[in-house]
């Protein structure tokens, strides 16, 4: 499939969608032409996989010859920050888990488009792809609305943990999207800890805390909170804080400390959340990705300070979608 569009005669512009405000378009006369692109691709050895990484392919090429574009083609297996350094665009081909699993090397000033390599609409067992706003049948339009900075941009935010450990040192989480879990690193065994959370504190046990994006609490949150519990937490969300409040909740706590502590059980807030951590040892899971390792008595601060991720969809906003899957009760 290929689209009848002239080349665009502008020069590249640095940074022109990640300084814009979200939910904008940059208007043509405005756009700068990205050059230099990065495909991710998910290789598992499925057909359905690789004849998506065919057709993109093909497009790519066709784009490559009309437009001043150069493009590489890395596996997510194999991908390394180093790879994303200096691209214009990231083109991530596949499910929500390869952009979890790789948006970590993403920075923010980088855009990125999410296509659906095997989208449930072709074939039910596929991936219903909540991120991935493009997939084969329509990437031939998207990438050169994108090209020409007509893309809807999307600042989605992010979550982080730091770590403070008992010997003094400082380190950062990678970024989640979607989900952060803190957790005995032992799942048979209890997570024990003191929580604070502005002027509020407590000590908890549980089976492990999780704290969600908004936009991430179609994927875990929406399985461990029964419907009526996530509809009355929806209630206190207000439209303007969903880019800086995320969602706590502490798994299997004592049912009579969900009453006297409401808050410590399930929150939407913009506070950070400290856990001094009383496990021999723990850990954080970011998007189910990487699990990184704390010892007892370490402190460890979760917030909404990551940097966000440039997201760029092209028939609506990121929010608008999430929106309309809530008013069908599809999550």
């Amino acid at each position: 499939m290929s689209v009848d569009h002239q080349p665009i005669q502008v020069s590249y512009l640095p940074n022109r969608y990640s300084g814009l405000e979200e939910g904008r378009t940059l208007a043509t006369h405005e756009a700068g032409l990205l050059t230099n692109l990065l495909v991710v691709y998910k290789k598992n050895f499925e057909q359905v996989h690789d004849d998506s990484l065919r057709k993109i392919t093909e497009i790519l090429q066709d784009v490559k010859d009309r437009f001043d574009v150069k493009f590489d083609l890395t596996a997510r297996e194999k991908v390394r920050r180093a790879d994303f350094i200096g691209r214009d665009l990231v083109v991530v081909l596949g499910g929500d888990g390869t952009l979890t699993s790789i948006s970590h090397n993403i920075d923010a000033d980088t855009p990125v488009i999410g296509v659906n390599s095997h989208p449930i609409d072709d074939d039910p067992a596929g991936s219903f792809g909540f991120y991935m706003d493009s997939n084969v049948h329509t990437f031939a339009d998207d990438i050169v609305t994108a090209l020409k900075g007509e893309a809807i941009i999307n600042q989605v935010p992010r979550l982080q943990a730091i770590i403070d450990t008992t010997s003094g040192n400082r380190f950062t989480t990678d970024p989640a999207m979607n989900d952060l879990l803190i957790a005995n690193t032992h799942q048979y065994a209890p997570s024990k800890y003191h929580l604070r959370r502005g002027g509020k504190k407590c000590k908890q046990q549980s089976s492990g805390i999780v704290f969600s994006t908004w936009l991430g609490q179609g994927a875990w949150l929406n399985h461990i909170l029964e419907k009526d519990t996530m509809n009355e937490l929806r209630t206190r969300v207000n439209e303007t804080e969903i880019s800086n409040h995320y969602f706590v909740v502490a798994r299997e706590i004592p049912h009579q400390q969900r009453i006297e502590d409401q808050w410590s059980w399930f929150d939407w807030t913009s506070e950070n959340t400290v856990i001094t951590s009383d496990m021999h040892r723990g850990y954080v899971v970011p998007d189910g990705w990487d699990e990184v390792h704390f010892n007892r008595g370490a402190s460890i601060t979760v917030n909404l300070d990551a940097p966000k991720l440039c997201l760029l969809t092209f028939r609506n906003s990121i929010s608008e979608k999430l929106s309309k899957l809530i008013e069908v009760d599809l999550v």
